[in-house]
């Protein structure tokens, strides 16, 4: 016989900021347009109801799927959201995941209870249902302390790529206008990670050489507790 609480309980959620960025060099976040009430026609953040046997993490993945088509991305628990009138549909909580992405990987496409799935400037975010706006925001801020001391910005770059175009990556999210270059290239190399495979081909300008993050390499920095290297590789004065 199940057992019967004598107290009311709140239903569970997830909630998915999904960061991207592509050639355009942009930082974009993903957003769906609900279909259903409430906030029908309002944009939001992808997420939904976490079922009664399933992990949270996987629900989170799941919705992130069903609502926008993108999958096989990391994710990382962010923080949970439960003030009493979140959601006007009662008591509910929601455990918020953020996730990094490289757009050309992964075409969204709208399905389940999303009228429409679309990538937005970080900057440019429309009004938001529920507490997306803060939750969004809070995402943000742990994107851009994270990625000082962890090397996740390589989540969001191709995977051959030039030193100004992780340069870029890290002064858009960090929203500065512009780093010492030397000073970036010569911290970046020092962490070893990297590895070279070559020159541009076939562009205008004078070739630059192509990088490819070794996360083996990294791995086993981190393993043989060389935290402070990577840190310093990466905690940029600005």
């Amino acid at each position: 016989m199940p057992y019967t609480y004598e107290y009311p309980r709140p239903a569970l959620t997830v909630d998915c900021v999904i960061f991207g960025m592509d050639e355009s060099e942009s930082l974009k976040v993903l957003l769906i347009q609900r279909a259903v009430e409430p906030f029908k026609d309002c944009w939001a953040l992808p997420g939904g109801f976490v079922d009664m046997e399933e992990d949270l993490e996987a629900a989170a993945l799941r919705e992130l799927e069903e609502e926008t088509g993108v999958k096989d991305v990391f994710i990382e628990q962010l923080f949970t959201f439960g003030a009493p009138k979140r959601d006007p549909r009662g008591r509910v909580v929601s455990v918020a995941y953020y996730a990094l992405t490289n757009r050309a990987k992964h075409p969204v496409q709208a399905s389940s209870d999303a009228r429409n799935a679309k990538w937005f400037d970080f900057d440019q975010v429309p009004a938001l249902a529920f507490d997306h706006q803060q939750i969004f925001e809070i995402a943000l801020q742990r994107l851009r302390a994270k990625v000082r001391y962890q090397p996740i910005g390589f989540e969001l770059l191709p995977e051959e790529f030039t030193l100004s175009q992780m340069q870029k990556l890290y002064e858009t999210i960090l929203g500065v206008k512009e780093l010492n270059k030397r000073n970036f290239r010569t911290r970046i190399l020092k962490m070893g990670v990297l590895e070279e495979i070559g020159k541009q081909e076939g562009v205008a300008h004078r070739p630059a050489m192509l990088y490819r993050f070794n996360k083996e390499k990294y791995d086993h920095l981190v393993k043989e507790r060389y935290e402070g290297l990577i840190k310093r590789g990466v905690d940029f004065e600005i």
